[in-house]
């Protein structure tokens, strides 16, 4: 099953429950695909991509919310972030990032922290599913200065 068959399938059953949140956040989704795409023809990399970017405002919404002090704003927001977190790839666990940034260190030739970008690229060639934020700041700890 596609994702887009999987979110159709869980507006559905949204519907159904009568689970809001749930409904809201999916057909957001949807309409995240049908804006890049009206007929819903994307493959699934595409659609994982557009989602990453989702994931990643609504990580940056939160920490928004969190600084204007609006914790019901905070909550809903997290479970948004839960059910988006469904469709995407599970992260890898600390030790695997930390093992991912130091091969790709190795990969790409990196001496220094000026050599950062060439060792974020090949993270991403190794395993997209990293977490960005969390690999930049690991390879800024393993390279020297």
């Amino acid at each position: 099953m596609t994702l887009i068959e999987q979110i159709n399938e869980g507006i559905k059953e949204s519907m159904r429950s009568r689970d809001q949140t749930r409904l809201g956040t999916l057909r957001m989704l949807k309409s995240k695909i049908l804006a890049v795409d009206a007929r819903a023809t994307l493959p699934d990399t595409e659609i994982l991509k557009l989602f990453k970017t989702y994931f990643g405002s609504l990580q940056e919404a939160i920490e928004q919310a969190q600084i204007a002090n609006r914790p019901e704003t905070v909550e809903q927001l997290k479970k948004e972030l839960e059910i988006v977190q469904e469709f995407l790839p599970k992260a890898p666990s600390a030790e695997e990032t930390k093992n991912i940034v130091e091969q790709a260190i190795v990969d790409s030739g990196a001496k220094t922290k000026k050599d950062l970008g060439l060792v974020m690229k090949s993270i991403m060639k190794i395993n997209s599913s990293v977490d960005g934020k969390v690999a930049k700041d690991l390879a800024s700890q393993l390279l020297p200065d």
